[in-house]
């Protein structure tokens, strides 16, 4: 698995040391009814203080219910950029969210899926993650912001985070610095493989590419290799 350290191409909140992990977020499930039917959901992370232990397939005490969307080895880490909060909390009309609104693990400072590729490495407190995948948004999150058409501004905004595997496992906590050790040579961002992935965007080629990452996540994989044949 080839990869070149940091950095190619600028980096401005890596330049800036700006890079953070802000808060830690896990939950066990709740049940909540979406459209007269009761749904067991664990999107309402909260946040957590101290050293929390990262698995190969999760964070401790935390739950992942849809294993066929969420969690499992290429989707055991959901980060959220803070960036995006403000975006949300103006369509949304509301002052403030709190810390893993988005039902993500982690909510970021720095790293935005413009910036992010996939197939990166990245280092926070004692744990190696890999970047997999962009967050395909599902009901749930609709449900939880109280507002169910969301989905797809969700998707075309770009904002959707990203989801990362666990490389090496240990223990993280809220104001960690993140440093992304390597980066994967192909340089297909987390905004990117968005694109191919369900906004019809880019070519052939960019969707070739992607898929000669390894670290791409096989849920992910498998829609684009259905994109290619259509193609």
């Amino acid at each position: 698995m080839e990869h070149f350290p940091i950095p190619f191409g600028a980096i401005r909140s890596y330049q800036q040391g700006q890079m953070k992990v802000l808060h830690v977020n896990r939950s066990q499930p709740r049940t909540v009814v979406i459209n007269g039917k009761k749904v067991s959901t664990a999107i309402y992370k909260e946040p957590v203080t101290g050293a929390v232990p990262v698995g190969k397939m999760t964070l401790e005490d935390d739950a992942q219910v849809d294993r066929r969307y969420h969690g499992g080895e290429y989707q055991a880490v959901y980060a959220y950029p803070v960036e995006h909060y403000p975006h949300w909390e103006k369509q949304l009309g509301v002052p403030s969210f709190p810390p893993g609104m988005f039902g993500e693990n982690l909510t970021t400072q720095g790293l935005l899926e413009t910036e992010i590729c996939i197939g990166d490495i990245l280092q926070a407190g004692e744990v190696v993650m890999q970047v997999t995948s962009a967050r395909i948004p599902c009901s749930k999150l609709g449900h939880k912001l109280n507002k169910p058409d969301i989905l797809k501004s969700f998707l075309q905004s770009g904002y959707s985070g990203f989801y990362l595997r666990v490389l090496k496992e240990g223990t993280i906590s809220a104001g960690a610095t993140v440093e992304i050790t390597t980066r994967d040579p192909r340089q297909i961002s987390v905004r990117e493989l968005l694109g191919l992935h369900r906004l019809g965007e880019g070519t052939r080629e960019r969707i070739e590419q992607v898929m000669q990452i390894e670290a791409l996540a096989p849920i992910v994989r498998k829609d684009l290799v259905a994109r290619l044949k259509k193609m």
